[in-house]
């Protein structure tokens, strides 16, 4: 699976976002589905992901990132509302291979820098 992630950018605290991620692949629906994001200096951190079981967040971004999916377009998105210059980051998007969300991701992408101003 290759992934490629796109629609970053730089953006005004308090304004949107959303990022996408193209995969390739014939069975893009079978995969769980993520986005991480990192700054310099710090660790690489869980912001949502998708599968068949459902959807999940981050407590840092619950009620103003959605992430959703189509698998007719084998592509996930974060759409990032209300944004802060802490979220600044590069952004990832990973595919697990499983259908439920089990937190341990086999494939990346490349990331795709989200820069907020203040």
């Amino acid at each position: 699976v290759q992934l490629q992630a796109s629609g970053g950018g730089l953006v005004q605290a308090g304004g949107s976002l959303r990022l996408s991620c193209a995969a390739s692949g014939r069975t893009f629906s079978r995969y769980a589905m993520g986005w991480f994001r990192q700054t310099p200096g710090k660790e690489r951190e869980f912001v949502a992901a998708i599968s068949w079981s459902g959807t999940y967040y981050a407590d840092s971004v619950k009620g103003r990132f959605t992430i959703s999916r189509d698998n007719a377009k084998n592509t996930v998105y974060l759409q990032m509302n209300s944004l802060k210059p802490e979220d600044t980051a590069v952004y990832y998007c990973a595919a697990e291979a499983s259908p439920v969300v089990r937190g341990s991701y086999d494939y990346w992408g490349q990331g795709t820098l989200v820069t907020v101003s203040s």
